[in-house]
């Protein structure tokens, strides 16, 4: 008979979150389905050679993939930093004075429904170990964990990817030797259903629904660059 482990104590019983990778794939390969099935249905609207097409296609997404990248890694980057100047504070806050910064701790805990002594009992007890200390202030004052930032390499490297795969996908038939526009929108309308049913796996929703919403959101870009292409050609 196996045995089975319950989910409360399970380490691994929960999707990391704060990896920092997934949100900047996911951001990565819609914003390349979109922008460049929509670069591309605008430059197709103005009913322009195949070769301008495959040539702005890759234009739009060597540029995006780069720009998603540097983007990446400067906003995690920077959100990282400012996150260590905030628990530098803390740490500084904890060594000069401990006793008021244990009863701020204590005050949280009673927010939440702790008795008083009991609140002050704990956050005291959990001053004799700095580092724990530090881990649960920032947790508790700041709302973050300061041994669990996200890397900016890892969201920089997977938005790459990522964009650099959605904006292929609307050439992709370009490349293989179609010469008008309907093959590339339906590449990519089948790209950014498949897109949001892989999300779903992550958030648990639906993954028809999730599926349709980015094929929608999609389509309507798609739709808005076209006209614009045709009303200036």
């Amino acid at each position: 008979m196996v045995e089975t482990v319950p989910a409360a104590l399970d380490p691994d019983h929960h999707a990391d979150v704060a990896g920092g990778w997934l949100r900047a794939a996911v951001f990565g390969a819609m914003d390349g389905l979109v922008s460049n099935i929509a670069l591309i249905a605008g430059v197709g609207g103005a009913a322009v050679a195949p070769r301008t097409v495959v040539l702005t296609g890759v234009a739009g997404l060597v540029a995006g993939a780069i720009s998603m990248a540097l983007g990446e890694y400067t906003s995690v980057r920077t959100s990282n930093e400012q996150i260590q100047a905030e628990v530098a504070k803390e740490r500084r806050e904890l060594e000069k004075h401990p006793d008021a910064e244990a009863a701020e701790l204590a005050a949280i805990w009673e927010g939440r429904g702790l008795p008083p002594e009991l609140a002050l009992e704990v956050a005291r007890s959990l001053a004799r170990d700095p580092r724990e200390a530090l881990r649960v202030h920032a947790q508790e004052e700041l709302g973050v964990d300061p041994d669990e930032v996200p890397s900016p390499w890892v969201a920089a490297g997977s938005s790459f990817v990522c964009f650099a795969v959605g904006a292929l996908v609307p050439v992709l038939p370009y490349l293989f030797g179609a010469t008008v526009l309907w093959p590339a929108l339906v590449a990519g309308g089948f790209g950014l259903f498949t897109a949001g049913a892989v999300v779903a796996r992550f958030t648990g929703r639906p993954w028809w629904r999730s599926g349709l919403r980015q094929l929608v959101l999609g389509s309507g870009a798609a739709a808005a660059t076209y006209l614009i292409g045709m009303w200036i050609s």
